[in-house]
């Protein structure tokens, strides 16, 4: 009988939208459309009314330039997300260990596009997270868009906290400006990475200031929730807030108990190793290796 490939699992991936969808095309032309057709309307009156040459021309050029510019825009984002919707359609292939390794080729045949790195990173973390660290630093943060380099660093400073790694972190979240992303979820989870790393380096405060924004059990958030959470707990943890920490902790063992074997990392707060393993022992998720060394 043959040998089943075993299937690989992914947790906390959330599903990738169609970028190109009806929905967001409609958005898309809403957003450029309805202002576009107001600065026409408006130039078009100024140019019936005027009785100066160059008046007339400006008026009328004006919102032509402005259509060039917006057809070109449409066709860069159309572009973009062909490209976003086949790198989505490469990880959606994926069941097995067999299918990754499939997946890794392909995408190393797209060279250096920030999302095939993404994409990339998101399959060899799965083995190996220095690894996954070293795909995403191929993304020249100078020289991509700055919301797409927020993202690289988003994603660097979560895999140096989730290693311990606190300084190279919090250098990584400095570098992080929430206010050039609009998306939802992407600003909640830059939002929760620099608030853990600044909580775990003495920023307390501004790092609760920033996650305060947002409220975890909003729907829409819900993909990123985990990552709230834990941030939460860091900010709880440095504030003395013991009630907090737990009730923090609790929504994540909810939600999947193994969630909290990430506070027994190294440079983790004491309280936050203390109260994670006591839920995790509770629950009959404590890792193996853990009890041997309690025994």
């Amino acid at each position: 009988m043959a040998k089943q490939p075993k299937k690989i699992e992914r947790p906390g991936v959330a599903e990738v939208p169609d970028p190109l969808s009806g929905e967001n095309l409609k958005s898309l032309a809403l957003r450029l459309g309805l202002p576009l057709l107001g600065i026409w309307v408006l130039g078009l009156l100024i140019a019936g009314v005027s009785e100066t040459t160059w008046v007339r021309y400006t008026a009328i050029g004006f919102p032509a330039l402005l259509t060039v510019a917006a057809i070109g825009l449409i066709a860069w984002t159309v572009r973009q997300a062909g490209k976003m919707r086949g790198v989505a359609s490469i990880l959606g292939s994926v069941e097995s260990a067999e299918d990754r390794k499939a997946a890794i080729e392909k995408l190393d045949s797209k060279g250096n596009d920030p999302m095939a790195l993404f994409a990339k990173a998101q399959l060899v973390m799965q083995e190996d997270p220095r690894a996954a660290l070293a795909v995403l630093e191929q993304i020249d943060l100078g020289k991509v868009m700055a919301s797409v380099a927020d993202e690289a660093r988003g994603q660097r400073a979560m895999i140096h906290l989730m290693l311990g790694d606190v300084t190279p972190a919090r250098d990584l979240a400095d570098g992080i400006d929430l206010s050039r992303h609009q998306d939802t979820k992407t600003k909640a989870m830059l939002a929760a990475v620099t608030a853990e790393a600044w909580a775990r380096t003495g920023l307390t405060q501004r790092a609760q200031n920033t996650l305060d924004i947002f409220n975890p059990e909003d729907e829409i958030l819900a993909p990123v929730r985990p990552q709230l959470h834990r941030a939460r707990a860091f900010i709880c943890a440095n504030t003395g807030d013991i009630k907090a920490m737990r009730r923090a902790l609790r929504k994540l063992a909810d939600q999947d108990a193994r969630l909290l074997a990430g506070f027994m990392m190294k440079k983790t707060h004491p309280l936050l190793q203390k109260e994670a393993k006591k839920m995790l022992e509770q629950s009959g998720q404590m890792p193996r290796k853990m009890m041997v060394q309690r025994s």
